[in-house]
């Protein structure tokens, strides 16, 4: 009697066990230090971070290992729904080809200071020639010991439905002139959208930044075959900030951005001190939202001659922030908040500063408070305003009544340097 109880108990356990993973929302897997300046991107190389790529386009993914041993790494291709949920879909219903394989093209770095490998994968590849539906994906990175390294979310669309944005102003008068407002609009005049306020969903991104995504908006009204989005609070942003900035391309110059180079085991890089702007009028000063781009001067290959550096990081805030924190938060590594982005207080200085290891290139980078609840805080340090250049992107997804995956059905983007009232 005891020994039946026990199996239904394990079968239970069991069943239960593979209902909390089915449900559960997959979370991208930070890498570990010795992973470096990892770029993922479709045919556009705006979005270094989380791409979103149009149906039968290619992906591209590279990173560096700095310890410099010809490693192996092997990827995997995972489908998931609109809301980071695993998809019912087997492999072969959304991948034709193989997963699961090492990755061949890889180089040594040439003439530097930082030894390191350079790996790259292309997708499709003589191996995994494509995927076949749209939706959510993950890729994970694993080494021969079968370890997660680390793993990137990527979307793939399908030219369905036209989606069409445009950036306002705040309509509540508290925040006119710190605050980005999305409006949209979906139509699908091939494809009819049933019981849409169920089955159509969306993510707006700002900046292609995925970990501030908004979502779970229902269309508010429809038009035919139109849905209207135009929420106010729902679908607001903080404007923020232009992006503070840094080229190092040449190892030994200084610039209007690096104060000072020292050469040790490596070159360590001094930026000028950054201070608060959250009190100061805001100025245009262009950027590229966040991105990043390797490039060294006097290489003909920066992926391989481009030297590692010790960026120095210095600044200057006014305000308490009690037990709070401050990052520096940028697409070089995903807009992840790491030990490696944290900001220390020097108490003889007066500065908070940092360092980090960059491969040689240009950055945008800005600070960000998080305080001891975990809320990240853009405009504490830099300010929020209405006037600053932010892309934003539209995701929608769509499932037809008795299937078993969402569709992303199609992206629509906007600039608020075209923001009205």
């Amino acid at each position: 009697m005891f020994i039946i109880f026990s199996m239904k108990a394990f079968f239970t356990f069991l069943i239960v066990a593979a209902s909390l993973s089915a449900n559960s929302q997959v979370k991208e897997t930070t890498p570990p230090n010795f992973i470096r300046t990892i770029k993922f991107s479709g045919d556009s190389v705006e979005n270094t971070g989380n791409p979103v790529i149009r149906l039968g386009s290619s992906l591209r993914l590279s990173f560096d290992d700095i310890i410099g041993d010809e490693a192996d790494y092997y990827y995997t291709i995972q489908h998931y729904n609109y809301d980071w949920t695993p998809s019912q879909l087997s492999k072969n219903e959304y991948m034709a080809g193989f997963d699961d394989l090492r990755i061949t093209e890889y180089t040594n770095a040439y003439n530097t200071l930082q030894p390191y490998t350079h790996y790259k994968l292309r997708i499709p590849n003589s191996n995994t020639q494509g995927l076949k539906v749209s939706g959510n994906y993950l890729i994970s990175i694993f080494n021969s010991n079968r370890e997660l390294v680390f793993s990137r979310k990527f979307i793939v669309y399908e030219p369905i439905a036209q989606i069409q944005a445009v950036i306002k102003r705040s309509r509540d008068l508290k925040f006119i002139d710190e605050k980005q407002v999305v409006n949209f609009s979906i139509n699908s005049p091939d494809l009819l959208l049933k019981n849409p306020s169920e089955n159509v969903k969306v993510y707006i991104l700002q900046n292609y930044n995925l970990k501030t995504a908004i979502k779970d908006l229902k269309p508010q009204y429809t038009m035919a075959n139109e849905l209207i989005y135009r929420y106010d609070s729902e679908s607001a942003f903080w404007g923020g900030n232009e992006f503070f900035q840094f080229d190092d391309k040449d190892l030994r110059a200084t610039t209007a951005d690096i104060s000072s180079v020292e050469l040790g085991e490596l070159y360590h890089h001094y930026l000028f001190p950054d201070f608060t702007r959250n009190d100061e009028p805001y100025t245009y000063n262009p950027d590229i939202n966040g991105g990043f781009v390797v490039r060294n001067i006097q290489a003909r290959n920066s992926e391989t001659e481009a030297e590692y550096v010790w960026v120095h990081f210095r600044l200057k805030n006014y305000d308490d922030i009690g037990n709070s924190r401050i990052y520096i938060y940028g697409g070089f590594n995903n807009f992840e908040l790491s030990d490696s982005t944290l900001m220390h207080f020097n108490e003889e200085t007066g500065y908070y500063e940092a360092a980090r290891l960059f491969k040689q290139g240009y950055y945008n980078y800005k600070y960000v408070l998080v305080n001891e609840n975990g809320d990240l805080q853009d405009g504490f340090i830099s300010g929020n305003f209405d006037e600053t250049e932010n892309i934003y992107t539209v995701i929608a997804y769509y499932r037809n009544p008795g299937a078993r995956y969402d569709q992303c059905i199609g992206i629509g983007n906007a600039n608020s340097s075209y923001i009205t009232n």
